[in-house]
């Protein structure tokens, strides 16, 4: 039986200590393995190697591990990162920041969660810093995104045995305000085609109203466009990491897909075309024939951060609703459900993936697709 015995330290203040308390075999060499428990308290010890017992019996015990909450960080984002595109480790790497701001330094196995509500409670009220003034709030959804990622990084660690607990499991993250106007009507999409069809990318203006996101876009080569067949294909994207314009493959395989062509974006795309033959004829050594549909007059290809902003001089043109250049997406989206297209089509023509049960049980056939492409040419065809 474990004796738990009273201790004078130097300073003359007394501990409680069980000493060789068993905790099972290590479970690579075999060997046993001791702890010793030390509490202000006798009735403390007592707990302490209740739970202890426990959790040896039940399989749960988990070694003291005295590592520092930026290691499982660290071991997380090397886990979660593998393989992933740059903008995700961008993304993951920086909702960790003002985590390791606040916790980095603290032994993992002392966090608690009032730590983490303490860390919800300072982002939301000081958080900020970077992309705008520093020490200001930092929004829901950042904030959000931020526990997360530590949650997730808890959970790892707790699976590689080193926590028994993780401290964010119970922490209630900020809600997110619905967000009001994010998309335009029918009447509104038309009214800004009737100005972007006459800019020199009207194509690329189309290709936006058909819900293709900025990168995907962006990415277009002419090689992913059949003019003959009348079809887009989508196969990349170019998007900004950590301020450099990088090319990328889609996030997911429902990323890949080829879509069909309206008549209208048909020509606007033979029209972008012509138009590129002719410039890279007139500039002659000065074109820097790069393969893409969106480029400048000289054949360069358009960064994400311009398309972005030409979109929104368009719109603010052509006087309708300020929305984000992504929420177009949500645009296309809603429009084709006003137009009956069900679901899981709209979600194979936009790239994304529906609930479990109509990803699992349900599939869009090229069929399908075309008869998307009908309804959206219906919608915003010729203005």
């Amino acid at each position: 039986m474990i004796k738990i015995k009273k201790e004078t330290l130097a300073d003359g203040s007394t501990r409680w200590r069980a000493r060789g308390v068993s905790v099972g075999r290590d479970p690579t060499t075999g060997k046993r393995r001791q702890v010793t428990i030390t509490r202000k308290t006798k009735t403390a010890v007592e707990a302490e190697l209740k739970r202890i017992g426990y959790q040896v019996d039940s399989g749960t015990y988990t070694p003291r591990w005295d590592g520092a909450v930026s290691e499982v960080l660290d071991d997380y984002l090397k886990s979660a990162c593998f393989e992933r595109a740059d903008n995700t480790r961008v993304c993951y790497t920086g909702a960790l920041l003002p985590a390791r701001e606040r916790l980095g330094k603290r032994k993992a196995r002392s966090v608690t969660r009032q730590d983490v509500e303490d860390l919800r409670d300072w982002m939301l009220a000081e958080g900020r810093r970077r992309g705008g003034s520093r020490g200001t709030p930092l929004g829901p959804v950042s904030v959000r995104q931020t526990l997360g990622r530590l949650s997730a990084a808890f959970d790892l660690a707790c699976q590689d045995g080193r926590l028994s607990v993780n401290p964010c499991r119970y922490v209630r993250a900020p809600s997110v305000p619905k967000r009001d106007g994010t998309t335009w009507s029918e009447a509104e999409l038309r009214r800004f085609l009737a100005v972007a069809d006459a800019d020199r990318l009207a194509a690329a203006w189309r290709l936006t109203a058909y819900g293709l996101r900025r990168g995907e876009v962006c990415g277009l080569r002419w090689e992913d466009i059949d003019l003959a067949a009348r079809t887009v294909t989508v196969c990349r994207a170019r998007v900004l990491v950590e301020g450099r314009v990088v090319e990328k493959e889609p996030k997911s395989e429902n990323g890949f897909r080829t879509l069909p062509l309206d008549d209208v974006l048909t020509a606007a795309l033979q029209a972008l075309h012509d138009r590129q033959v002719t410039e890279e004829m007139e500039a002659g050594t000065a074109y820097a024939a790069s393969g893409y549909v969106v480029t400048d007059e000289l054949g360069v290809p358009v960064g994400p951060d311009w398309f972005t902003n030409e979109f929104r001089r368009l719109a603010a043109k052509a006087g309708v609703s300020k929305i984000r250049l992504h929420d177009s997406r949500h645009t296309t989206n809603s429009l084709l459900a006003a137009a009956g297209v069900p679901p899981h089509i709209r979600a194979a023509w936009c790239g994304h993936t529906e609930a479990v049960n109509e990803r699992t049980y349900t599939h869009a056939r090229p069929e399908d697709l075309a008869a998307a492409g009908a309804a959206l040419s219906k919608i915003i065809g010729a203005v």
